[in-house]
Formats: structure tokens, sequence, C-alpha cells
């Protein structure tokens, strides 16, 4: 049996779950920009309290690891090491926009070998992260920044239905009108319960990080700007 401590901080979306082998137990979260310090320990402790009571029952702690905000990644995966090195536990990292593309395909029970799914997070302007999966969670396309123009995924959209679904979903509609197979889909929210199924299989299988070196996956470097 595997106890695991989900932590979701991406994107705007604070939120936490904890499963027993792979089956949600319960989560916390909200879809609201700039909360993640001041509540991601707060929703901790609430699903503690509601599902296995005590912090010393917890196998393990996986986090998303990106892409996705700089701010929120090392919000999250400074939380889920502090709980390793705290309570000696495993780290895990789950790759955020395969568990989007879990969470989509179970949320709307869509399958078919025509279709594909293209989770998508908001990376300013027309630029988003963004990677394209099967109806079986296999990566087809790479994760990348990806600049939306007219001709993206044109090859793909002239074979496949493809849901493009996320944060950074909504402003490529412009881009993808002209696609007939293009389908929006501009409601998904990020979510840790759809971490828990890619974890525990990472938990059976020993595939741990290591707590001490450990770092996101960004994807393009952090920039701070000063005023001169």
């Amino acid at each position: 049996m595997a106890i695991i401590l989900h932590i979701e901080t991406a994107t705007q979306c604070c939120s936490v779950a904890i499963a027993q082998d792979g089956v949600l137990l319960y989560k916390k979260e909200i879809n609201e920009q700039n909360v993640h310090a001041r509540l991601i320990t707060l929703f901790i402790d609430e699903v503690i309290s509601n599902s296995i009571t005590d912090y010393a029952k917890i196998d393990a702690v996986a986090v998303s690891r990106g892409p996705g905000s700089y701010t929120g990644l090392r919000i999250g995966v400074s939380t889920a090491k502090g709980l390793c090195y705290a309570l000696d536990k495993p780290l895990i990292t789950v790759d955020t926009l395969q568990a989007m593309a879990d969470g989509f395909k179970a949320q709307h029970k869509i399958g078919g070998d025509k279709i594909l799914l293209c989770p998508m997070i908001d990376a300013r302007r027309m630029e988003v992260y963004c990677a394209l999966y099967d109806e079986n969670s296999s990566l087809v396309l790479p994760t990348e920044a990806k600049i939306m123009d007219e001709h993206s995924f044109i090859n793909e959209l002239s074979q496949h239905k493809i849901y493009f679904f996320g944060d950074g979903a909504a402003k490529c509609s412009h881009a993808l009108s002209a696609q007939s197979n293009a389908i929006i889909v501009d409601n998904f929210i990020n979510s840790a319960g759809d971490m828990c199924t890619i974890a525990y299989q990472k938990f059976i299988a020993n595939q741990f990080e290591d707590v001490a070196y450990f770092e996101p996956l960004y994807l393009k470097e952090f920039m701070v700007l000063s005023k001169t």
C-alpha cells in the first residue's frame, strides 16, 4: 500500500491531493492568482487531517515538475522538498503536461486513433508550453515553448482531431480558427488529482528524485528585470 501526497502549483491553480495506491482520497484546490505561497501549507494540512490524519503515514511526496510558472514551480518544489526532508520520504516528480493529458482524457471520456491531445500552459504573449499526446497518453511531439500561429500543428491537424486545453489554449483559438480539426477547450484546470496514477506508477518502479539536487523544468530562463 502506498499513500502519496501530491502538489500541483505549475499554473495559477493551487492544488493538493492525497491518494492511496493511485486512488484519490481527498483534494483541496483553488484556481486563483498569487495564492500559492499563502495557501499551499494550509491545503496540505487540510488534506492530511481529512484523510490519513497523520503526516507520518505518507509514503512519498509527488510534485508537478513543470513546465509552468517559475514562481509557482519554485513554491511547489520547495514545499515538496521540505516535506521529504522533514519526513524522510522519497520525492516523485510528474510531468505537468502529461498529468494534464491524463486528467483531460479521464474527464472527457475521449478516445480513438484519430484523436490527439495538446495540453497548453500560458507562457505569455502568443507563446505556450505544450506537448502532443495520443489516445494512450504516449508522447507524439515533445514538450516545447511554442509560438502559436496559423501554421502550428498543421501536419498533425490534417490527419487528426486535436483537443487543445489548459490555460494557454483560449488565446490560441484565433490562430487555429481555420483548422476544422482543432477543438479548443478553455475550461480545463490543472489539478493534483490528475497526478495520482502517474505518481503511483513511479512509486512502484522506485523512480525517485534526488531531493537535494532536483530542479523544476522551466524550459525558459528566468530573468529578473530591475528599474534603473
